[in-house]
């Protein structure tokens, strides 16, 4: 039998489950951190990861950074050339 005591693994949600699921549990960070116990803290931070991996998977377009946030992106911005990968 699965253990589900801490929800339904990530990779058994449907996107609209995993969209759901992963904006309470952003919701509930804050919360958590100032209030909780610390092993409510631990497994809210393994379930957020869990589910923020299998987000990505899925959906790695959505989770890419807008070029603008990069260092190159910035420095083309501003109008410096960029050199390297950074």
């Amino acid at each position: 039998m699965t253990d589900r005591s801490h929800g339904i693994p990530p990779n058994e949600l449907d996107d609209a489950d995993l969209h759901r699921e992963l904006r309470h549990l952003h919701e509930t960070r804050h919360d958590t951190l100032l209030e909780g116990s610390e092993s409510a803290l631990e497994n809210h931070t393994t379930r957020m990861l869990a589910l923020e991996r299998e987000f990505l998977l899925r959906f790695p377009a959505e989770g890419a950074p807008d070029p603008r946030r990069t260092r190159a992106g910035s420095r083309e911005n501003a109008g410096q050339p960029v050199t390297g990968t950074a």
